[in-house]
């Protein structure tokens, strides 16, 4: 029974519809009808947490004093582990004390920053397709939203050419991400190096997403913002565990960067949460601690992945250049169907679930984003699924779909 005097809050109006709910919809009505689902939709990680991670994250569970409320700004020890792990990775030194905040996972802290920081009418930049947190964060918080359009012939590199003037003059907040979710683009130092200056010419707050760092391949290493001279001035950096170290699930991340940044982001969340469970940070810091060897092996098994999905791909028309990073490849659809209707059509006669680039904007559209979350015997059988389905890159589109 619905009551017409209950309303919803105006800022909901303003998001689209959340494409993975759509599909968790669609992919259940697939299951009732006994379809058996591929599922190469989100990016959800398969297999198990470090072993390491679940060890101390047990020996936390059996310990009285983790099981109260934790601090807010996270535990010292975690703090301590991000800014040890920053400086291992990439040789950037951080305050533990107030350049490192732990979040309920990157795309809680990501919506956040934009409650803290945006007021309504406040003008935002966001690259399309972009990560969708990137850009539903600044809506609810009432932003204007202007959409950097992504070109393929710019390799999916923000072009700052492309911003006008008194766009720039007036936007508060930059939001990118390299290596890039959906498109797997990866920017180049000099980008980081043009991107700071221009922030600092228009005063502009950059924040980076940098959860795919640990997921490049063939030797390339991406950039830290905050490696660049000046980046830490205006700036912050986000990182999740979900995907390097397979904890989805676990909800754990953090920020780092420009104290002043992040103390509004602290003073929001002490409103809004306790922050992260303390044995989950047990498991973090285990997690963080872990060495190199291990994310070479993370490293490795996507990249086998990666080059068995492009070659099955290759056999049925798709010219696929190789990812430098992320667990995705970014797959243009046959010249004839849209992304949504190609996903769908994909979905209904093979079983295989991929993503629209619709879903990341319009800058997305007419391309897919295939997940390497599944073994390289399932990913080459999902497209002989495709191949004797008849769904080739120069198909037409189907009457029926």
């Amino acid at each position: 029974m619905s009551v017409d005097w209950i309303t919803r809050a105006d800022r909901l109006s303003a998001l689209p519809p959340y494409v993975f709910a759509r599909l968790d919809e669609l992919k259940a009505r697939a299951r009732e009808q006994g379809i058996d689902l591929i599922d190469l939709g989100m990016g959800n990680p398969d297999g198990f947490a470090p072993q390491e991670a679940i060890d101390a994250a047990i020996a936390a569970f059996e310990t009285a004093q983790f099981h109260g409320y934790p601090p807010f700004e996270g535990t010292a020890s975690f703090r301590k582990a991000i800014a040890t792990w920053y400086k291992r990775r990439y040789a950037v030194e951080l305050n533990p004390d107030s350049e490192a905040l732990p979040l309920l996972g990157s795309k809680e802290g990501l919506a956040h920053l934009a409650l803290a920081y945006v007021n309504p009418g406040d003008t935002v930049l966001v690259p399309s397709p972009a990560y969708p947190a990137h850009f539903r964060g600044p809506l609810i918080a009432g932003a204007k939203i202007h959409e950097i359009i992504l070109k393929p012939e710019q390799d999916w590199v923000i072009d700052l050419s492309t911003i006008p003037e008194e766009v720039a003059k007036k936007a508060k907040i930059l939001y990118f991400n390299y290596p890039s979710n959906p498109t797997t683009a990866t920017a180049p130092r000099s980008f980081f190096e043009e991107v700071v200056e221009w922030a600092h010419k228009y005063q502009v707050m950059l924040v980076h997403d940098l959860c795919y760092a640990e997921l490049s391949f063939d030797g390339y290493k991406p950039t830290s913002l905050l490696e660049i001279p000046g980046g830490n001035e205006i700036g912050v950096e986000f990182h999740t565990l979900s995907k390097t170290y397979n904890m989805a699930g676990w909800r754990v991340g953090f920020v780092v960067g420009n104290a002043d940044i992040i103390q509004g982001l602290r003073t929001l969340k002490t409103n809004l949460d306790y922050g992260i469970f303390s044995a989950i940070q047990k498991a973090a810091e285990a997690a963080l601690g872990l060495p190199d060897s291990y994310i070479q092996g993370v490293q490795e098994r996507y990249r086998e992945r990666r080059d068995a999905l492009i070659e099955a791909l290759g056999e049925i028309g798709w010219n696929i250049k190789p990812s430098k990073a992320t667990m995705y490849l970014w797959v243009p659809c046959p010249p004839s169907m849209n992304s949504t209707d190609f996903a769908l059509y994909v979905l209904r006669t093979t079983g295989v679930v991929v993503t629209p680039g619709s879903a990341f904007g319009a800058g997305g559209e007419g391309y897919v984003r295939m997940s390497l979350i599944a073994p390289v015997d399932r990913l080459r059988y999902a497209i002989s699924l495709w191949k004797k389905a008849g769904i080739r890159f120069d198909m037409s589109a189907p009457d029926n779909h």
